[in-house]
């Protein structure tokens, strides 16, 4: 239960980082992270929200005091913002790449977010979901091989199913993996392109005088 909380927790302060937001633009925006699949709840969000609030990592603004006298009687709204803490906090969320970030609560969240994330910690949660997901499939073959005889033909077909979707996924990750490893690469020729040219330009400069 609490990876779940950590989950919804890390997705909030992650799209309070980039603007405040009010709860119902909030929850919508969350249901794009999660995915359509992860439907949220407003029973499950308020009480994500005044926890981070209860700890300083958010602020929640009532503006309800801007609207026209005539509109005062409507449903106040809260517009939730990060506190300092709240931003270091988040960008500490980031920056690890542990076990947790790559199993399948909170991946997909963590992906969501990788254009805050550095580099290195961005391959490490690629190749650590890879590795995960390559020992899942080893485990369903063998578990295939000796039960197949015993499965009708749905059952197997639904194996089938379940192994494509997970070898797809790899796939997919191999992809990402080999193009954050270019751009690695890419960085690295340029940064020692650049140092020595102005190790060359420095050397020339001295021989001048």
């Amino acid at each position: 239960m609490r990876s779940k909380s950590s989950v919804l927790e890390t997705a909030i302060l992650g799209l309070l980082n980039d603007s405040p937001l009010h709860g119902y633009e909030l929850r919508k925006r969350l249901n794009l992270v999660l995915g359509s699949f992860r439907a949220l709840s407003y029973g499950s969000l308020y009480p994500a929200l005044k926890s981070l609030e209860a700890r300083g990592l958010i602020a929640g603004r009532d503006t309800s005091e801007a609207l026209p006298h005539a509109l005062s009687g409507k449903r106040a709204r809260i517009v939730y913002e990060l506190t300092a803490d709240g931003k270091d906090y988040f960008h500490e969320a980031l920056s690890t790449s542990g076990p947790a970030a790559w199993e399948d609560e909170s991946f997909d969240v963590r992906f969501a977010f990788f254009g805050q994330t550095d580099a290195e910690t961005r391959i490490r949660i690629l190749e650590g979901r890879r590795s995960r997901l390559n020992e899942r499939l080893e485990t369903v073959r063998e578990s295939n091989s000796r039960t197949r005889e015993r499965l009708d033909e749905y059952t197997l077909e639904l194996q089938r199913h379940g192994l494509e979707q997970v070898e797809q996924e790899v796939r997919w990750l191999d992809g990402l993996i080999n193009t954050e490893r270019d751009r690695r690469r890419a960085r690295d020729v340029g940064g020692s392109s650049r140092s020595s040219d102005h190790s060359g330009n420095s050397s020339s400069a001295q021989d001048s005088e």
